[in-house]
């Protein structure tokens, strides 16, 4: 389950094709390693006027700045450098005509907590690349398995 939480300032985000593009983008990046498209869920959380400061000060509404937090679950990434910088770049990559190309100001990080503490619809997710989590990807919704 990978939960994009997207703070962003008035002005920014603010119709549904605008997020529907940028979500769309986002899960992309997962089915394309096999995870089901439900599994990716996108919060689009507004900062109105005075409640997004940086540096101790208050955001620039000239340059509007955009912060993600990004929970990851379904999948932990191995420990090694270049799939860490791979996956960041991917990110980068995916989010430059949203944010990027507008010359907005942003940053994002990953945490990745253990999936044995995540559930969907009272069901424990099946196995990564399994073939019951295949049958979720194919029905793109949870489905009763059995170890």
């Amino acid at each position: 389950m990978p939960l994009w939480l997207i703070f962003h300032p008035d002005g920014t985000f603010e119709d549904d094709a605008s997020k529907e593009a940028l979500t769309s983008d986002i899960t992309k990046l997962y089915t394309k390693i096999g995870l089901p498209a439900f599994y990716v869920v996108a919060n689009f959380i507004k900062m109105p006027g005075n409640t997004m400061w940086v540096g101790g000060k208050k955001a620039n509404k000239a340059k509007p700045f955009i912060r993600i937090a990004i929970d990851h679950v379904a999948v932990a990434m191995p420990n090694i450098d270049e799939v860490y910088k791979k996956t960041t770049d991917d990110f980068d990559e995916t989010l430059k005509p949203h944010i990027a190309d507008k010359g907005y100001d942003w940053e994002f990080h990953i945490d990745e907590t253990e999936k044995r503490l995540w559930k969907v619809n009272g069901l424990t997710p099946p196995p990564f690349k399994g073939e019951e989590e295949k049958l979720w990807v194919r029905e793109n919704r949870a489905v009763p398995w059995q170890k």
